[in-house]
């Protein structure tokens, strides 16, 4: 059964394993997707593997306000209608000590996730077909507190307000909003992570967050996306206002 058959979806962070595999993943289940992203070499190579005709690509930066008009646009003109909107574009910024924390680092990291969020949703809302779906990615980062994760987890956070007012304020017109929040995830964004973790804490990242997860290991880019597509489907017809964690156990 094809979930998203004929559904028009819109992916920022489309280069990024998450967003490909997300895209991989809604074209295998009938939709058209346009994929969005800084980085537009890696945004055509993205678009180049996936059905000929079913995916555009548009290169665009989340934070400025006539590049997401420039996605919505596009989505709208390549496939006729917006159904779906997935926010997954993302930085992580450092780990340190709130007094050394750069200020510059915190406002980049904001920018992009709340920002970014805040932008895409102003600018798709007002032409999405009713009855669809916005999926803001969040982390396991945005239930929880960790010590020099100021930007990160502080943006992360505010992404669930931003998600639950427009889960009211949508929700007569049947489009559900929530946040999917990720544990740590097999690819280049958390091994980056990792290894400037690793030089703090003094061991290898990867095994200590494996240490803390119950599961005992990252999620696979594929195991996100199903459950994106969960909530980008009507198998959440009932599913508005929710936090889903797909973490491995890590914030139970």
């Amino acid at each position: 059964m094809q979930h998203l058959a004929g559904k028009a979806c819109l992916i920022t962070g489309g280069a990024g394993s998450l967003g490909e595999a997300m895209a991989r993943l809604f074209v295998e289940h009938g939709a058209n997707v346009l994929l969005a992203d800084l980085d537009r070499h890696r945004l055509d190579a993205v678009g180049a593997t996936l059905a000929p005709g079913r995916v555009a690509v548009v290169a665009g930066d989340v934070t400025n306000r006539s590049d997401t008009a420039r996605m919505v646009d596009g989505a709208i003109a390549a496939f006729g209608g917006l159904d779906v909107v997935v926010s997954n574009a993302g930085n992580f910024g450092t780990v340190a000590p709130i007094a050394d924390y750069p200020e510059d680092v915190f406002e980049a990291v904001y920018r992009v996730h709340v920002k970014g969020a805040f932008l895409l949703c102003q600018a798709a809302v007002p032409r999405m077909n009713d009855g669809g779906s916005i999926v803001i990615m969040s982390s396991v980062a945005g239930v929880r507190g960790d010590p020099g994760v100021y930007g990160y987890i502080t943006a992360k956070h505010a992404q669930v307000g931003l998600m639950r007012c427009l889960a009211k304020e949508l929700a007569p017109r049947r489009i559900r909003v929530n946040t999917l929040h990720p544990g740590p995830v097999s690819n280049a964004f958390q091994s980056a992570v990792e290894v400037d973790l690793g030089g703090i804490i003094g061991r290898d990242g990867t095994e200590f967050f494996n240490g803390i997860i119950p599961l005992g290991r990252h999620a696979g880019p594929e195991e996100i996306a199903r459950s994106a597509l969960y909530l980008a489907s009507d198998q959440s017809s009932f599913t508005t206002g929710s936090t889903l964690m797909v973490d491995g156990g890590m914030s139970a």
